[in-house]
């Protein structure tokens, strides 16, 4: 009887998502599972095991052709797989269909949309935008989707871009600032370039203020309040959005 002879530097995967990367005048591809490479990317996904469906490189997944150690050593310095394929990818191309990167691009959309819903506000009503403005807006400004990059990333400059045809703000937030044995005037004075001060409290040996601020200042205030208290400071956040109640009527 004659047996079926299968060549040892071929492996055979199926409902695959390949990223490939071109090094050393070579082309080296990995195997993934579907929907993981966007995760693991953007820090969802932490378990390599979870992303990769073999620690085995490749000069062409479709074929099963599994790349030459020698190869790979000459290319990355080094045969060790589950490195190389880390590598891969990072810096690696996805390689989708065009119907799959549309879908792709649609959901990563729609996310960037509802972070800025819920990090944003009308600042003359203190209430948040609906999901739907905030989509219309991107698009009146021709906001482009990026893959591979951060979707909170990304909503952060779509704020930016936003603010020329829309009025937005980020939600405030109200912090409470205590310290003693310090000069309260100078903390005053700097704090109030980096929010509203709602509430002040001057004491012979210190100072209390409640601020509402952007949440971007946050660590430049926490680091002036170290440094100008020796770190007897307190900083506390009452709450992290200042957002009216009540809802929008959108015309």
């Amino acid at each position: 009887m004659s047996k079926i002879f299968t060549p040892t530097n071929q492996i055979r995967l199926t409902n695959v998502a390949v990223v490939r990367m071109k090094k050393g005048g070579k082309r080296f591809e990995i195997a993934c599972y579907k929907n993981k490479v966007i995760s693991w990317r953007n820090k969802v996904e932490k378990d390599i095991d979870e992303v990769l469906q073999t620690h085995s490189v490749f000069t062409n997944v479709s074929k099963g052709q599994v790349a030459k150690r020698e190869d790979l050593a000459s290319a990355f310095g080094s045969d060790d797989t589950t490195a190389i394929c880390k590598e891969i990818l990072e810096k690696g191309e996805l390689q989708i269909s065009e119907r799959e990167r549309h879908t792709q691009l649609e959901s990563i959309q729609k996310e960037i949309s509802n972070i800025i819903a819920g990090l944003c506000v009308n600042p003359e009503t203190k209430r948040p935008y609906p999901v739907s403005i905030i989509e219309k807006g991107l698009k009146d400004v021709h906001f482009s989707v990026k893959q591979g990059r951060s979707p909170k990333q990304q909503a952060l400059e779509g704020i930016q871009l936003l603010k020329s045809v829309i009025s937005i703000e980020r939600a405030q937030m109200r912090v409470r600032i205590s310290a003693t044995g310090v000069q309260g005037k100078s903390i005053l004075e700097k704090i109030s370039n980096l929010g509203v001060v709602e509430d002040k409290d001057f004491s012979s040996n210190g100072i209390n203020l409640v601020i509402l601020t952007d949440p971007g200042n946050y660590r430049e205030i926490d680091e002036f309040i170290r440094a100008e208290t020796k770190g007897k400071g307190l900083i506390e956040v009452l709450n992290l959005k200042e957002i009216q109640e009540g809802e929008d009527v959108v015309e």
